[in-house]
């Protein structure tokens, strides 16, 4: 006798089309495999413009999701169920149409140091006046700037692979370069790893929800935010979504040089330290705030209440600045 029981469409999970957002992807369906056993997954992946475009520099963008809006029409439209993000790469402001579902335990949110192959180099402290660094964000850049004066920087864009190849090119300029430590880790890379850079030891602030992974679903799918509820990781939720208010509220982007760095403490409390930089690395404000986060709604309002302080401190005449002498684009 045929069974009758109704076929369940597959999940389909969108992702950018790199190896490291594949290994992100393939990573979250391993996961919901083992929740929902019963339900068959498809990745499906595609280039966005970030990726398309591996040459102008991100602070050159003047954009918020460009490595989220196609991948966001195919959601809407109905021809995937979920999408994973990096989550710092998520707009702080998502379309009406689209909703954060979960975000999974954090990974290292750090960045981390990578010296070109046979240098002898092992920390930013022993690296030569002069001596290049190769990134793409400005808030690594000016936060190094600041710290390391002698220090230039040349733009470097691609994906994990790309990078390396450069960095590790013995024609090339680039001495080192600056990437996120999760990223590295999640491909089996660690070991390229020659520092990481945690603010407390001579190192940066790290950006809004690095390390994270942010699932996001069409708004109103029940079904699937239910589904994706069972990945979702309280603490890391509310650290992140403690961060994502920092930056909404300082109207900041991927390319704008704020920092910050959330830890949960033996309290119970969530601390936040913060900093904007100005890109030259010649002025700064930072803080520390540590209180009980117990909801979205207090992590929320952590973040917001980091903002007017920074605010209060001199940060909005540094953002007004970057953004005044920020290229034109067509």
């Amino acid at each position: 006798m045929a069974d009758s029981t109704p076929t369940q469409q597959p999940v389909r999970i969108g992702t950018r089309r790199s190896n490291l957002a594949i290994v992100q992807a393939e990573g979250i369906r391993d996961n919901l495999k083992k929740i929902a056993p019963h339900r068959s997954y498809e990745i499906v992946s595609l280039h966005t413009l970030g990726d398309r475009d591996k040459s102008t520099a991100l602070y050159d963008f003047n954009a918020k999701s460009l490595w989220t809006t196609e991948l966001e029409e195919k959601l809407v439209s109905g021809e995937l169920d979920v999408i994973v993000h990096c989550l710092k790469d998520m707009p702080t402001t998502l379309p009406d149409t689209c909703e954060l579902a979960a975000i999974p335990p954090r990974d290292n949110p750090q960045d981390a140091l990578i010296v070109k192959s046979g240098l002898p180099y092992t920390s930013l402290k022993d690296l030569p006046a002069g001596a290049v660094v190769g990134t793409s964000s400005v808030r690594r850049s000016a936060q190094l700037r600041r710290l390391y004066p002698g220090l230039r920087f040349a733009n470097m864009r691609g994906n994990v692979d790309t990078r390396m190849a450069k960095v590790d090119n013995p024609e090339s300029e680039y001495t080192c370069m600056i990437m996120s430590a999760a990223g590295l880790e999640r491909l089996g890379l660690e070991g390229r790893i020659n520092q990481y850079l945690r603010s407390r030891d001579g190192g940066i602030f790290h950006a809004v929800g690095q390390g994270a992974l942010g699932l996001e679903i069409r708004k109103g799918d029940e079904g699937m935010r239910e589904l994706l509820d069972g990945l979702g990781d309280e603490r890391s939720t509310l650290a992140c979504l403690a961060e994502r208010a920092l930056m909404r509220a300082l109207e900041g982007g991927c390319s704008v040089p704020i920092g910050v760095e959330t830890e949960w403490v033996e309290s119970g409390d969530l601390r936040m330290a913060a900093i904007v930089v100005s890109l030259d690395g010649t002025q700064s404000v930072d803080d520390v705030v540590e209180v009980p986060v117990r909801s979205e709604d207090e992590a929320t309002a952590l973040g917001e209440d980091m903002a007017k302080r920074l605010i209060g401190a001199g940060a909005e005449a540094i953002l007004k600045d970057i953004n005044r002498n920020r290229p034109a684009k067509d």
